[in-house]
């Protein structure tokens, strides 16, 4: 096996288990949506998908430049 050919199949492998993982949990997220179980303000809601929002145009910027990005944090 080639080098290239281990980093695309490493690849494959991590970036395919982290993608399924933030999908898995944006499904979790979205059960917060329940009126019935959970309380929230149409404030939070929005803060909370403009931090998502924010974070996919950076991993966005990292794929187009291939470059690397400070983590952040999230708070209400």
């Amino acid at each position: 096996m080639s080098k290239s050919s281990a980093k695309r199949d490493r690849f494959v492998t991590v970036a395919g288990r982290r993608v399924q993982k933030v999908l898995d949990d944006l499904e979790s997220l979205s059960k917060c949506a329940n009126k019935s179980t959970y309380e929230y303000s149409d404030e939070e809601v929005k803060k909370m998908l403009k931090a998502i929002s924010e974070k996919v145009v950076l991993l966005k910027a990292a794929f187009s430049a291939n470059s690397k990005s400070g983590k952040q944090t999230f708070e209400f």
